[in-house]
């Protein structure tokens, strides 16, 4: 992360500190904070609990998600706990209980499925505990306090910013195109290819593109993704010009699936999501063609004082000034803070993802990768 925004997002986590231990009463019994001043914030002085989904989907949850908190919050001095449930949705409503019964005044979710992230925003509610969505919203029951992620639509239309003119460019009378989707239960998933099946189909029904494949793979995991590739290249007789694969751990999937067909990837727009070290290998040796990068940092900072705010009893609309629309009831808007994802290729890795130090050159360029540095 550049210096500009690690110095801002220090002043955020520094002045919550202060307010945390300025929640106290002032000398003539009161203080300038409103309801937590006056004793009637029941969360104030609590502890944090985030609960992150999986290390399988990609690896910044435990690499950039769980130090960013752990970091974030130790400089506010509030307690928390960073916990991860592995993909298993019963492991992760047992990590909130327990986060519950140690009297955690605000959970920071990553949901696994929107049912069960309601299921465990309802235990919360039950005992008076706040919850930030992270990263993904929970769509179904009454939703969060506030919801922090990046518009997830915006990330769908900057891999079609890249790869549509990648496609045009490739000489194709009618390009045969696949959507490789994200895991059903994930909304953002639902989000991410809006945004890139919006040009996708535009093309399609324009007589410009033909759709060979739109797949969901179930809960993003990368062997399966494998395997639902090899299915659609024998569907097409191996004729596939151009993959919109959702992440980078799908892009990955499907690129080696082309390659053991006797496809030359490199001729083959691919996109990706995360800025992962095997997404970046990928599009220094030409098979990959783009990443999404979500500056992390960006994100646990948001998040960070979204439920430091809640914690304290303030007015989250100071924190959360975007609104996002809640699936399951129609009208309705929660507070929520939505951050820039960016388009990340060959050309601009040096000014984004390196030079943020949100992955090393020194992790990138090893092996036969080294070739490309």
């Amino acid at each position: 992360m550049n210096s500009k925004r690690w110095a801002s997002g220090l002043a955020v986590l520094m002045s919550f500190a202060i307010v945390a231990a300025a929640c106290g009463s002032d000398s003539d019994g009161e203080t300038s904070e409103g309801a937590a001043a006056s004793g009637d914030c029941a969360t104030a002085g609590k502890s944090i609990s985030v609960l992150l989904p999986d290390t399988e989907s990609s690896d910044r949850w435990e690499t950039q998600d769980k130090p960013g908190f752990e970091a974030a919050f130790e400089e506010a001095g509030v307690d928390a706990t960073v916990v991860n449930a592995e993909g298993d949705a019963q492991q992760q409503q047992a990590q909130a209980e327990q986060a519950i019964a140690e009297d955690a005044g605000v959970i920071v979710m990553t949901n696994l499925d929107s049912g069960s992230g309601a299921a465990i925003q309802d235990l919360a509610r039950e005992a008076g505990v706040k919850v930030v969505d992270y990263d993904r919203e929970t769509i179904e029951g009454d939703g969060a306090d506030v919801y922090v992620s990046f518009g997830n639509v915006k990330v769908g239309e900057a891999m079609a910013g890249v790869l549509e003119p990648l496609i045009d460019d490739l000489g194709v009378e009618t390009p045969q195109v696949v959507m490789l989707n994200g895991g059903p239960t994930d909304d953002n998933a639902r989000l991410f290819r809006e945004g890139y099946a919006a040009t996708v189909e535009a093309r399609a029904d324009a007589g410009d593109w033909a759709i060979v494949a739109d797949e969901p793979v179930p809960d993003w995991d990368n062997a399966e993704a494998g395997v639902v590739m090899e299915q659609i290249l024998t569907s097409a007789n191996n004729e596939v010009d151009a993959v919109f694969a959702a992440n980078d751990g799908l892009a990955g999937s499907a690129i080696t699936a082309m390659q053991a067909a006797g496809l030359d990837t490199t001729t083959i727009p691919v996109s990706g999501q995360d800025a992962t070290v095997p997404g970046i290998q990928l599009i220094l040796s030409g098979d990959q063609s783009m990443t999404v990068y979500k500056p992390i940092a960006d994100e646990v900072a948001s998040a960070s004082e979204a439920a430091l705010a809640l914690l304290n009893c303030e007015d989250i609309g100071a924190v959360a000034t975007d609104l996002a629309p809640f699936a399951e009831n129609e009208g309705r808007e929660i507070p929520a803070v939505l951050l820039e994802p960016i388009a990340v290729t060959a050309d601009n890795l040096d000014e984004t993802v390196f030079a943020d130090g949100f992955v090393s050159e020194d992790d990138v360029c090893v092996g036969d990768f080294a070739q490309y540095c």
